[in-house]
């Protein structure tokens, strides 16, 4: 055992030291593996990295939630798009039946929105999205304030003017002002401020507090038509703890048909959607997006493989008197296997480890330059170390067995 090891160690030198002797060589050797394994590697980083902020940001809407809808996020099967035209628009009178009839909703809310400009004096953004909402708002959605308070149940039942303005709202409109108690103007209609969101940025859904104004349901349905498709009414249903979303969904499929009167045999006439439809929808495109990563650095990881393979068939020939001198001295078949193996294997590694380098520097760059964070995470590390040392294993097996089969005279003889 110990004159096995002791072997390898000679081995591991002998390659070590014709990679360094080699330099010019070993660096044509280095770029095809490195290019690969950048490419690769690079796919997969960002995918890794949109695949984490995105479920972020889908767990952020919450995994026990539930929204009743008249269109669904995803289409499926043979379902006339007509049929989705003609479903009606849920209304917060079928929120208050779900509440009554179900056993596995904590709570509901209902919520619909529109852009206009928000003015305060002389001042004002446009664009700004108003968010109309029921009471109840609060306990189905995080609502994360800065400063003040949410609406009371006098305020949101008796439909006050009373409102909640994102950050930058506050910002643009106030400055250095508080602007708890002041006025906006919204619908030409003056609303009191009683409370400003913590400011969170928007996720990459281009969602976010920051630029939102939420105000009772029941103010704006004094102005507005609370049904209107344009404004995408909303059910938004929470449930409770000791329930699954498969439970609360089948129930709550049962209660909207029975709140809608439909019969046995016909089709719901709503759309029940769950964060789970969006999470298996990016699954898809990260699988493509992985695909794509390994076709693309696969060329690259090709070319590479058949360069090292090249340049150890080379440097078999130009030793091959020394692999004779080393035979006749008693080197075992196994020895001079190894010797060239090794040394594939560690080019290989060398210019994977480049290649990571590379990546990991243009992390850094990306994520101090513009608004995404990358990060190179160690599965990525490791997969790039593993693809390195297969591809220089394979590329080097074939120059190292018949290096490792040389009649040491032959040899010795070839090499004169």
């Amino acid at each position: 055992m110990f004159l096995f090891f002791r072997l390898l160690r000679e081995s591991y030198l002998f390659a070590f030291q014709a990679i360094i002797v080699n330099k010019l060589r070993t660096i044509l050797s280095l770029l095809g593996i490195t290019i690969g394994i950048f490419a690769v590697i690079t796919v997969f980083t960002i995918v890794d990295s949109m695949e984490i902020t995105i479920r972020k940001n889908i767990e952020s809407l919450g995994n026990n939630v539930l929204f009743v809808q008249k269109w669904p996020w995803a289409f499926g099967g043979d379902y006339p798009w007509w049929k989705y035209m003609n479903r009606p628009e849920p209304t917060t009178a079928e929120m208050n039946e779900v509440l009554k009839r179900s056993n596995g909703i904590e709570s509901a809310a209902f919520m619909i929105s529109t852009n206009k400009t928000v003015k305060h004096l002389d001042k004002s953004i446009d664009n700004a999205e108003i968010v109309c909402v029921s009471h109840d708002y609060n306990q189905v959605w995080a609502v994360n304030l800065a400063d003040g308070r949410y609406f009371t149940p006098l305020e949101s039942a008796g439909g006050k003017n009373v409102a909640i303005i994102g950050n930058t709202i506050s910002e643009n409109l106030f400055q250095n002002v508080d602007p708890i108690g002041e006025q906006i103007k919204i619908f030409g209609r003056n609303l009191e401020i009683i409370g400003v969101f913590k400011k969170v940025g928007n996720d990459m859904f281009g969602n976010g507090p920051d630029e939102q104004v939420l105000i009772p349901i029941n103010f704006a349905r004094n102005i507005l038509d609370v049904r209107y498709e344009g404004y995408d009414p909303t059910l938004i249903v929470k449930a409770r703890p000791l329930y699954s979303n498969a439970e609360v969904k089948e129930e709550l499929t049962g209660v909207m048909r029975s709140v809608r009167k439909l019969k046995p045999g016909a089709d719901d006439d709503f759309a029940i959607n769950e964060t789970d439809i969006l999470t298996k929808g990016f699954d898809s495109i990260f699988s493509v997006l992985s695909i794509a990563g390994w076709i693309i650095g696969g060329f690259s990881l090709l070319v590479g493989g058949f360069g090292i393979a090249n340049i150890m068939f080379v440097s078999v020939r130009e030793r091959t008197n020394i692999i004779g001198i080393q035979k006749s001295l008693g080197a075992k078949n196994y020895f001079i296997l190894f010797e060239f193996l090794f040394e594939a294997i560690i080019l290989s590694l060398i210019g994977g480890l480049l290649g990571l380098l590379l990546v990991y520097l243009g992390t850094l760059i990306v994520s101090a330059s513009f608004d995404m964070q990358l990060s190179l995470t160690s599965g990525n590390i490791m997969l790039g170390v593993f693809v390195s040392a297969t591809i220089g294993l394979i590329s080097g097996f074939i120059p190292a067995y018949i290096a490792s089969k040389l009649d040491p005279v032959v040899a010795i003889r070839t090499g004169n």
